[in-house]
């Protein structure tokens, strides 16, 4: 009987190990994988096709203040987890949306990517919701989509609130122009420990934690996955808007009250490695583009996060969150 128990247990420990071990597989659109908050479905229709835009609308609808949280780049919606909660406590209502091309939402074959498509997405989105006025927060790429946003439907937004935010300088300016053939290359040869060691020496300034380490689950699972050659080249596919459409432009449009959250050790420059010939410029001077931008909007409030780099929320969240009220109380 001992025996059998032992012989028991040892298959229950190995199978766990492996279970534990074993890698890890998502599809194009994370099934598998557990958002924060229940994740919800808009069905419209773009260019053409039929889409699935995922969003988390958490909170009380009849709540003073409408939150909307846009996402990076490299993240979608899972990552606003903490700030989500800190703005429940307060009794806000909060949606969160993964963009087309990203996280849970359609990964189409073909789409004329541009902020002013996700701006428009986004806005249906909320017209479906009948939310009337938000106040709009975006980080790093959501940064360039919430400026979008907020220069074509002002009067949709009572307060922008930009956490460094990339297109603060004009990368087309700068940078040799690239076909979506050289970013979906770079795309298929990505590795976990490359996207890794990217954020460790851009975003943490050398340091890794789990914390860090649970935001790349989802990467490493699509990684992994048989859809990750159509996400590699929506991967590539979002970068046109980047490097071709000028946000320095726009911020003297914006007429709506803007704080900007900047964490002054952010060196993030898009397209530093492809400067045009004899271009000098040192791109992603946060420190210096924080208060240009200050200067090109008209009236708006500069917070800056000194030490902390791009993903301020994550790397020292105590002192993001006392700035982030700052914003919201402004």
């Amino acid at each position: 009987m001992k025996k059998i128990c032992y012989v028991l247990f040892s298959f229950i420990a190995l199978m766990s190990y492996a279970f534990a071990n074993s890698p890890v597989k998502y599809n194009k659109e994370l099934d598998g994988f557990s958002y924060p908050f229940d994740v919800k479905t808009f069905n419209f229709n773009s260019q053409n096709q039929p889409f699935k835009m995922r969003y988390m609308d958490i909170g009380d609808k009849n709540a003073q203040k409408t939150f909307v949280l846009l996402h990076g780049k490299n993240f979608s919606g899972y990552y606003w987890e903490k700030v989500a909660n800190d703005l429940l406590k307060n009794n806000y209502r909060v949606i969160i949306p993964d963009q087309i091309g990203f996280g849970k939402s359609s990964k189409p074959d073909y789409y004329q990517y541009s902020f002013g498509q996700f701006a428009l997405n986004t806005k249906l989105l909320l017209d479906s919701l009948q939310v009337e006025e938000i106040v709009l927060v975006g980080h790093s790429m959501g940064g360039m989509l919430a400026t979008t946003f907020a220069a074509n439907y002002a009067p949709k937004v009572n307060k922008l609130i930009l956490i460094n935010p990339i297109g603060l300088e004009d990368y087309g300016k700068y940078t040799d122009f690239k076909d979506t053939n050289f970013f979906y290359k770079n795309e298929l040869a990505k590795t976990l420990d490359k996207a890794r060691n990217y954020q460790i020496k851009n975003y943490y300034d050398g340091q890794w934690s789990s914390e860090y380490e649970k935001l790349l689950v989802p990467l490493k699972g699509m990684l992994a996955g048989d859809d990750w050659k159509l996400v590699a080249w929506n991967n590539a596919l979002t970068y046109g808007p980047i490097f071709s459409e000028n946000m320095v432009d726009k911020f003297s449009q914006i007429k709506t009250e803007t704080v900007l959250i900047i964490g002054t050790r952010d060196q993030t420059g898009p397209g530093r490695g492809w400067l045009k010939k004899g271009e000098t410029r040192e791109l992603g001077n946060f420190k210096q583009l924080g208060i240009n931008t200050k200067n090109r909007i008209k009236g708006s409030m500069l917070i800056e996060l000194e030490g902390l780099g791009h993903m301020p929320h994550f790397e020292n969240y105590e002192v993001f969150i006392k700035a982030f009220h700052r914003a919201i109380d402004k």
